[in-house]
């Protein structure tokens, strides 16, 4: 996959470890969302109103009982295509 061209319904990995900047809510702040390489799943796409030339991924990565947690945001150098 051309980590350029991600599209919702991707599975991608995150490619370090991920915690809650306070985005999240029900979500204590600084908590880890995704360890690096943890498999994901891109649920939409769209830009911050400060950043408009940067897309934003929205992403639900797996927790250890395999169920997908809370959608994420994340930039494009925080995902990878592959688990390495």
């Amino acid at each position: 996959m051309n980590m350029t061209q991600i599209n919702p319904g991707d599975m991608v990995f995150a490619a370090a470890d991920i915690f809650n900047d306070g985005g999240i809510p029900d979500v204590p702040e600084d908590a880890l969302i995704a360890k690096a390489g943890t498999r994901g799943v891109v649920v939409n796409i769209g830009h911050l109103e400060e950043s408009p030339d940067r897309e934003l991924y929205l992403v639900r990565f797996e927790g250890e009982d395999l169920v997908l947690g809370p959608p994420t945001g994340c930039w494009l150098e925080e995902l990878s295509p592959s688990s390495e």
